[in-house]
């Protein structure tokens, strides 16, 4: 059994201080604590994510779901990526108050993102990254790349990655940017897409993030 509480976190944007609401979903005895990003175009509250976010706690990892400040202002498309670097730090702020073990980073899609990009700052140093879903470039546009960055995180990261993902074809492009990193390490999904759905295999998104659980879970597990 897990308990899910409602809460909101200050964020000190340039233009002046914001709020943005969040979750936190945690089990009797958590051992660890995700803060978990949404994608771009859903917040906290995203199916996927509340899936996620059971799944985890039944692992006996608690989570933080958060939103952005573009989705708390109900903007489609997001902020700077400024903006999303100083939300991360505010929102690991709040789970150091929060957890009593190890604190990890994960987002969907482009919430892991900005977390490698706040990681590879020094706005955030988790005890490892988590990224479901690398938008490693746009569809279809390969030269596009969104790596640069990733070889200055110093944390573990784990690429949970849809072998039919857009997002990373062509794969060797993926696997030379892990390379690249200073530890870091890719978890296939074999037939998935970008939010981990099969083709032929028509399942509700809750049910999709909650069966990923475990992998990020043992991942967690392994680097706490």
């Amino acid at each position: 059994m897990s308990d899910t509480e409602l809460t909101r976190i200050g964020v000190a944007l340039p233009a002046g201080p914001v709020e943005v609401s969040a979750a936190v979903t945690r089990p009797p005895e958590p051992w660890a604590l995700a803060a978990v990003a949404h994608g771009a175009g859903a917040g906290y509250r995203h199916p996927f994510l509340e899936g996620l976010a059971r799944g985890l706690a039944r692992e006996g990892v608690a989570t933080l779901r958060f939103n952005f400040p573009y989705i708390e202002a109900g903007r489609r498309m997001p902020g700077p990526a400024a903006h999303a670097v100083i939300t991360w730090a505010a929102v690991m702020a709040r789970a150091a108050d929060l957890a009593d073990g190890p604190i990890f980073s994960a987002g969907k899609s482009y919430g892991g993102r900005m977390a490698s990009m706040a990681a590879a700052e020094g706005a955030i140093a988790p005890a490892g990254l988590v990224y479901l879903g690398y938008p490693l470039h746009p569809p279809g546009a390969p030269e596009k790349a969104r790596a640069a960055h990733l070889p200055a995180v110093s944390p573990p990261q784990l690429f949970v990655e849809g072998t039919t993902d857009p997002f990373i074809d062509p794969h060797s492009q993926l696997e030379e940017a892990v390379a690249s990193c200073q530890d870091a390490e890719i978890a296939w999904i074999d037939g998935a897409g970008h939010s981990f759905e099969v083709k032929g295999r028509k399942r509700p998104a809750d049910e999709v993030g909650a069966a990923l659980a475990p992998l990020v879970a043992g991942w967690m597990w392994r680097r706490a």
